[in-house]
């Protein structure tokens, strides 16, 4: 009886284990705005200033009291693909840090020669050696500029043998080759990657799947970028922050640590009316109107408004990254309001039908496709260009356009969508199979446009095919991008 008894007790610990883990992993709950203190009519006002960026905002959630009230994808992005956050992932490298700090495997105050005897130059300078992991935090390494953060260059021999000019602790530079570092300390303390280490400590209860993680060649996450998660991950990250550290009555991170990585460490400029000079943290921005943030390039976000008890997630492919939050600022701060609001049905429903319509514009078909009779079936073939274009045949079928190119030595085809995008697959800078989706129209009689969104990236590129005669134009232009984002080339018909 006692050995049944004691089954029974492990069996219900065993479920009540497995109750636990499905509520943490359990999406976020939702809400009406006006519950919540908010207008559905000014978060469509909202939505709205958002759409009139040109196709740059991707998606965006707003959490209130814990809950959902606004979420919204533009298409073709979805809430199941994960988007690259690129530098936001700095912030999940220092949350594995805190994790790390609060298990007792290192200190802010260790220095960072301590883990890397073997990459140590022969003769560090005392720049070098008075280096902490703090400072790594606080971006104020000593350096005045950075070494090259790619992932097949970047390593912890390349950083340490990078000149330090400043005294630690003293001269902000951001750096992401000093978050790389962070990644690699946690690495040699723990014996795994971020990545993995973070997965039962943070993804896990979370409720956050399918994260991935670019690394260096020696499989160090990068730290500094290369994550990529949902926009409801990103909210979650940004609501364990605003809960300081709690998730579901279970700590994850300490209160300590979440106060000190959020507020301001580090000075770094003076204008108040830039959200980049409101101060440094722990891999963290503070923001005007007592916020702070994890941003990455081009536009993605994790808001956290203590004040107003609410959180931001937004993705996007932008280049004015200032101009989202000042519309964050002016559209959506100054409509949480302390109490719940009445109930507005209408104005409910007309908010729900927006985000249900949201989509990335595409272009716009003008006039008869005149070009198009005579195009179909033939093979164009390109000299020497900088788009590696070698050929190009455009066919027609039931959904759009099939668009076959021979482009780096590779035959490849894009589908191309006639009124919706399309989804396929397709090379996209160093990826040779990047999910994508792509629309077109004739938006001359003689020039065919194509949109090709990459799915889980900022990336929408913009390719107009200029047919005239037995010559054809072709024109690719980036929304955004790290170097030059025009490509061009000249094709005559066989």
């Amino acid at each position: 009886m006692k050995k049944f008894v004691w089954c029974g007790r492990v069996w219900v610990r065993s479920i009540l284990l497995l109750v636990s883990m499905r509520l943490a992993a359990a999406p976020l709950p939702r809400s009406t705005p006006e519950a919540e203190g908010v207008s559905s009519a000014g978060l469509l006002r909202f939505v709205d200033t958002l759409d009139r960026e040109g196709g740059g905002v991707h998606s965006v959630m707003v959490v209130r009291h814990g809950r959902v009230i606004l979420e919204g994808w533009w298409a073709p992005y979805t809430p199941d693909m994960p988007h690259e956050l690129y530098s936001l992932s700095k912030s999940f490298t220092s949350t594995a840090v805190g994790m790390a700090v609060a298990e007792g495997r290192l200190s802010v105050d260790d220095e960072v020669l301590r883990f890397f005897p073997s990459d140590t130059p022969e003769n560090p300078s005392a720049h070098l050696r008075a280096m902490r992991v703090r400072d790594l935090l606080t971006m104020s390494a000593g350096h005045q500029d950075e070494t090259s953060s790619a992932a097949d260059r970047i390593s912890p021999k390349s950083f340490l043998a990078h000149p330090v000019p400043h005294k630690p602790g003293t001269h902000f530079k951001y750096n992401t080759p000093a978050t790389f570092m962070l990644s690699a300390i946690v690495q040699a303390r723990t014996g795994s990657n971020v990545l993995d280490y973070l997965r039962p400590r943070l993804f896990e209860p979370l409720g956050i799947e399918g994260a991935t993680w670019d690394t260096n060649t020696a499989g160090i996450s990068l730290g500094g970028y290369g994550l990529k998660v949902r926009t409801e991950d990103i909210a979650k990250f940004g609501e364990l922050y605003r809960r300081k550290g709690m998730w579901n009555g279970r700590r994850l991170l300490p209160e300590a640590w979440v106060d000190l990585a959020t507020s301001r460490q580090m000075s770094n400029g003076s204008n108040p009316k830039s959200d980049w000079d409101q101060g440094y943290g722990f891999q963290f921005w503070r923001c005007r109107n007592g916020a702070y943030r994890g941003d990455g390039a081009f536009g993605q976000y994790c808001i956290v408004m203590p004040e107003q008890d609410t959180v931001v997630a937004i993705t996007s492919g932008l280049k004015d990254m200032q101009a989202i939050l000042d519309r964050v600022w002016s559209g959506l701060l100054p409509l949480l309001g302390r109490d719940p609001l009445a109930s507005q049905p209408e104005e409910l429903t007309r908010l729900r039908q927006r985000l249900a319509s949201l989509s990335l514009p595409g272009p716009l078909a003008e006039g008869v496709a005149g070009a198009e009779a005579r195009i179909l079936g033939k093979r164009w073939r390109f000299e020497n260009n900088d788009a590696r274009l070698e050929s190009l045949q455009v066919e027609r079928d039931d959904a759009g356009w099939a668009i076959g190119l021979k482009q780096g030595g590779k035959e490849v085809r894009w589908w191309c969508g006639r009124d919706a995008w399309r989804p396929g697959r397709a090379p996209f800078g160093n990826r040779a199979d990047a999910p994508v989706a792509i629309r077109g129209a004739w938006t001359s009689g003689d020039t065919f446009t194509l949109w090709m969104a990459v799915c889980d990236a900022p990336y929408v590129t913009t390719i107009r095919l200029k047919f005239e005669g037995d010559r054809l134009s072709y024109d690719a232009e980036a929304n955004v991008g790290f170097g030059g984002t025009r490509q061009h080339a000249e094709g005559r018909s066989e």
